[in-house]
């Protein structure tokens, strides 16, 4: 249950309390801003290799390869804000063909490029924001370097990781001087890109194919001693992935941390209607790198071989080409629409849950949502509903609110009145709506459950976070597989059904956790919080055996009880991935748990008690019905308000909870 203060606690149980609630509309998805990007600037550059980066005085600097030289341009805007000309470029020479990068830690820039001879990495350093910079030091040689990129650190030390046409290297600057290079800890058959950005350690894109010529976009992490030791790398994870023979490319890889980690990329189709098609995506700011929860990547109108370059700084996210700048504000748009409110009625179950919102629109103040103030009324806007009463303190909410993802809208008429009705779903229907693109599979030992459920949440762009996980769900690594169309809602529920835990949605944020029928009550109903209607019921479990097959095992789990009502009603589970007794005897006891928690115990109308959650364990006391101090389990919650109807003038306020087993 959300915590709630004692007065908010006192005024949700006395009948007389004035309520509140409140409702804000933004351009957010799942907590992460939306970027709206503008185009600022439109050349004639050649596509080529480029770079971006932005210095403590905000300042726009970019880099690229002309071709035709091969020339080295340079170019920096001093106010990008104020959508200054980008055509002035400054010739900085003859260079290689090849990756160039631009790297900043406060006032301090580092650009690097290859050399005309195609072999030597040079590099550059300013102390002024890129105003200027000092003479070229070699970093390292290597013959025919294609990519390169760089991060730099707060005390001038420097790590470069560049590749030629199938290994990654890394060379470090410590205390001013460049040291021996080293090829990384993987093989590849083609490497088609990296990107670095430091965020405590060294966090790198890699697009390439792997050893079965499979193209791939992975991520990893090169250790700087933080998380993981210095100058070793962790495991390549996949985030794009095809099969040889597909015609498709993963390309050009930028990486930045913005708001939050924000990958660009380039996905080539070389079949008949052929394409270059820039991608982007990010993951949830709680994440770690290392857990892979990249959204499912979003195409971006431009057409590139080599990329979108990105950074970002104060109050805009910057996108660059060698022929286009962009940008976007990091401040998302945003209204409140409490005022309006006229009925909203929410609904949360175990995976799924929404909200209807009627707004007042009796002076047209809705009729115009492209152009009019309320602009941000737009498909996926993210809904905060605040759920309170007015108390000495004022109007207190419980904190955090419901989420949700406006689906769509209505505008009705009758009688001379008119509203604007808005429907939105909460985060299952982000999960519900992800599709997979092709198939996913894990080997057996390759992942724990919990990874992958993060993993697909993650594609929905939702953070998964443990809270009192099973053992089984964070040790048990089965072989899974997610077909190509399958429903990340789908998937979850397979994934769960192996385990004891669910999935409970706080807002944009998916919380694993064990519920335990040795769980006890969050709350009394029935004692200081009335009861305005109760029904209690107990129906008997629709399976009440379950017989579980493994790998050569066997194992069952029995509800005597109700077999011996109503004889023995069979469920048989099986999996090969079972490979231990331990194994087979746990799932029969979880499936039997879950089994228990299915049947409708009823139901319990009160007013509402706003920090209220599904899988919550309240105790019932109800005199009437012979009910005393009875626990049950949220197994999901109706909530209505209505600020006054034509036959009462006092608001509607009233939830109605469904209980389940323990």
């Amino acid at each position: 249950m959300r915590t709630l203060s004692s007065t908010l606690l006192a005024a949700q149980k006395d009948l007389s309390s004035v309520p509140f609630v409140k409702v804000t509309l933004t351009d957010e998805i799942a907590d992460i801003v939306r970027l709206r990007w503008e185009r600022l600037y439109t050349g004639s550059e050649t596509d080529a290799y480029h770079a971006v980066a932005i210095p403590a005085d905000g300042s726009l600097l970019r880099l690229r390869v002309d071709p035709a030289g091969p020339t080295l341009y340079y170019q920096r805007t001093t106010s990008p804000d104020d959508q200054s000309d980008f055509s002035g470029w400054t010739s900085l020479g003859s260079v290689a063909d090849a990756g160039v990068a631009l790297t900043v830690n406060g006032s301090d820039v580092l650009r690097a490029y290859v050399a005309a001879n195609g072999s030597d990495i040079k590099v550059e350093d300013s102390s002024n924001n890129g105003a200027s910079f000092g003479g070229a030091v070699t970093a390292a040689s290597l013959a025919n370097v294609v990519w390169l990129s760089g991060a730099l650190k707060s005390n001038g030390d420097a790590v470069l990781i560049y590749a030629d046409a199938t290994t990654v290297y890394a060379v470090r600057r410590t205390t001013g001087t460049w040291g021996t290079p080293a090829a990384w800890s993987h093989s590849a058959n083609g490497i088609e890109g990296i990107a670095m950005a430091l965020f405590g350690d060294f966090h790198v894109a890699i697009a390439g194919t792997d050893t079965n010529d499979n193209p791939r976009l992975w991520t990893a992490v090169y250790g700087d001693g933080v998380t993981r030791a210095a100058d070793t790398w962790s495991v390549l994870s996949n985030i794009a992935e095809a099969d040889d023979g597909s015609d498709v490319t993963f390309l050009a890889p930028f990486l930045a941390y913005v708001d939050t980690a924000r990958l660009f990329f380039v996905e080539a189709y070389a079949g008949t209607v052929s394409y270059s098609q820039p991608q982007w995506t990010w993951f949830p700011v709680g994440q770690s790198f290392e857990a892979n929860a990249w959204r499912e990547p979003v195409p971006f109108e431009v057409d590139s071989d080599f990329g979108s370059a990105i950074a970002g700084v104060g109050s805009y996210a910057w996108l660059s080409t060698p022929s286009g700048v962009w940008r976007a504000s990091l401040a998302p748009s945003e209204t409140e629409l409490s005022d309006d409110v006229l009925e909203l009625s929410l609904e949360t179950q175990r995976t799924r849950g929404g909200v209807k919102i009627v707004l007042r629109n009796d002076d047209g103040r809705y009729n115009d949502l492209q152009n009019g103030a309320y602009s941000v009324i737009r498909h996926g806007a993210q809904v905060e509903v605040e759920l309170g009463f007015v108390t000495p303190q004022g109007e207190e909410v419980c904190v955090p609110g419901l989420k949700y993802w406006l689906d769509g809208w209505e505008h009705t008429s009758a009688g001379g009145e008119a509203t604007l009705v808005l429907h939105a779903s909460n985060a299952w229907s982000l999960i519900e709506r992800w599709r997979a693109r092709r198939q996913h599979t894990w080997q057996a030992g390759d992942r724990a459950i919990s990874q992958i459920l993060s993993f697909v949440v993650g594609r929905a762009g939702v953070e998964l976070v443990n809270i009192g996980i099973s053992s089984v769900v964070a040790n048990h690594k089965p072989d899974f597989t997610i077909h190509p169309g399958e429903s990340g809602l789908r998937a979850v529920q397979r994934l769960l059904a192996m385990v004891p835990d669910s999935i409970r949605m706080s807002n944009a944020v998916a919380q694993l956790l064990e519920t335990e029928a040795t769980d006890t009550s969050d709350y009394d109903y029935g004692t200081d919080h009335p009861i305005l209607h109760a029904r209690y019921g107990s129906p008997a479990l629709a399976r009440n055996r379950f017989q579980v097959f493994g790998d050569d095992l066997f194992a069952q789990a029995f509800d005597w009880p109700e077999i011996e009502d109503q004889f023995d009603n069979v469920r048989q589970i099986f999996d090969l991935n079972l490979t231990t007794q331990t194994n087979v005897e746990d799932r029969a006891g979880i499936a039997l748990r879950h089994e228990t928690l299915a049947p409708s115990r009823g139901e319990l109308v009160t007013p509402v008690n706003c920090g209220q959650d599904v899988n919550d364990v309240v105790s019932v006391t109800d005199e009437a019905a012979g009910l005393s101090d009875i626990d049950f389990r949220v197994a999901g919650i109706e909530l209505r308000y209505v600020r006054r109807s034509k036959v009462r003038r006092s608001p509607i306020y009233e939830q109605r909870l469904q209980l389940s087993n323990v």
